[in-house]
């Protein structure tokens, strides 16, 4: 089997090269290619990945390269981990938005629609690279915005599921507060891609006991602290938001926050460096505890989760993936792209049942999804009137001031990516 990653000289490959180094059993993987135009960081990531492999003795072999045609040729999947523009392009998103009072997020508001703006085209020429070389592959979509970019990518025809870490973060958290294992623990997640909730926890599979009730009444203190929400919101809802919903349940308390402290991008932007100060080091064969604080939590094993799976091996049936809605949720189009519960098989991710939901989250549902139909559009066609349109739908946003304002500043902060400006 042989897997490729695209954006493989991030600083966060380790840890997805540990998961296949720990998981081979799940994903034999007999040939890994990190592919990465920064040759500098694909050198050092490399050499710690193919340290990594050998100190827990796996027989698969690692190749680096800059050529994605090359890279890609051949592959039964190709994950998608890159980040276009890099992290000084995410620190513009994550400030220039406070200057109109809004959210300066790298996957959400005016931010995560400059990074699908500048994402979309460059993972769709990448995907169009897969399929002339392999055209039975699978794309697994891990670069954000996962639900825009992931929709872009089904609707040119391409095999593609798109992956997030909050859910299996989630089960992971709650199994150990519940004492069980993983495995044990089935999340009824419902949404968009960041724009989640956990409507219940159920002990052993879909149809098992759902212990959220007690979850929340035993640990909510613990839960609600990891979410950076009052433990009266998470008692009131009776489900738990993902820790993304702080954007549009406290917008404009995280904006008073951000507007007193360095970026996120500034921080990872140190301890990158930090990072690959480190994986320079010859005698390093394995994940340094630094990168725990990097972000992207047990991405490893979601992946290699989600990839046994499409690739017929011995992943679990039940995963949580972005994929069309498909009328699963009745209340939006069938090609929007949803965040839930899907069988993954061979033949692709099939969305679970899911039951009517509360009109509270369903709006805010809808209203992204239009906005995310209206980014999608910008993406694939550019012009200012459009990126206007997606910004003025946006729920963060919503006054025509701020859009006109906020469309200006997009376009001179990422003129750059953007050809038609």
């Amino acid at each position: 089997m042989k897997l490729a990653v695209v954006g493989g000289g991030s600083t966060y490959t380790p840890e997805l090269i540990d998961g296949f180094a720990r998981l081979r059993d799940t994903l034999p993987v007999e040939e890994l290619v990190l592919v990465d135009p920064a040759a500098d960081r694909l050198e050092l990531v490399g050499g710690l990945a193919r340290r990594i492999f050998a100190r827990q003795g796996h027989p698969g072999r690692i190749v680096t390269t800059s050529d994605v045609d090359a890279g890609v040729a051949g592959a039964d999947a190709v994950l998608l981990q890159l980040r276009v523009g890099g992290q000084a392009a995410r620190n513009r998103d994550e400030t220039w938005p406070l200057e109109c009072g809004c959210v300066g997020q790298e996957t959400t508001g005016a931010g995560g629609l400059a990074k699908a703006l500048r994402t979309v085209p460059v993972v769709l020429d990448i995907a169009e690279r897969v399929r002339r070389t392999n055209p039975d592959a699978w794309i697994i979509d891990f670069t954000n915005p996962v639900g825009i970019v992931t929709r872009a990518l089904l609707q040119a025809g391409h095999k593609a599921v798109g992956l997030c870490n909050v859910a299996i973060g989630f089960q992971r958290k709650f199994a150990a507060l519940l004492d069980v294992t993983p495995g044990e623990v089935h999340l009824d997640h419902v949404g968009l891609n960041h724009l989640t909730w956990e409507l219940g926890v159920r002990l052993g599979g879909p149809e098992g006991e759902d212990v959220l009730p007690r979850l929340i009444a035993e640990h909510g203190d613990a839960i609600a602290d990891d979410l950076h929400m009052p433990r009266a919101i998470v008692d009131r809802l009776g489900v738990v938001p993902s820790y993304y919903l702080r954007y549009f349940y406290a917008h404009d308390q995280v904006v008073r926050e951000m507007g007193t402290k360095p970026s996120r991008a500034a921080e990872v932007a140190a301890m990158e460096k930090e990072l690959l100060a480190m994986y320079g080091d010859p005698e390093l064969a394995e994940k340094p505890a630094l990168l725990a604080k990097r972000g992207g939590a047990f991405y490893s094993e979601a992946a290699v989760d989600l990839a046994a799976g499409l690739l017929g091996g011995s992943g679990s049936s039940h995963q949580v993936v972005n994929t069309y809605n498909n009328g699963t949720l009745p209340f939006l189009p069938d090609d929007a792209v949803i965040e839930v519960q899907a069988k993954v098989d061979a033949s692709g991710a099939t969305p679970l049942a899911v039951p009517a939901l509360d009109p509270m989250y369903a709006g805010l549902i809808a209203n992204v999804t239009a906005y995310e139909h209206l980014a999608l559009q910008a993406a694939l066609h550019g012009g200012r009137d459009r990126v206007f349109k997606a910004l003025l739908a946006h729920p963060l946003i919503g006054q025509f001031e701020y859009a006109e304002a906020l469309t200006d500043k997009l376009i001179a902060h990422n003129r750059e990516h953007l050809p038609w400006a």
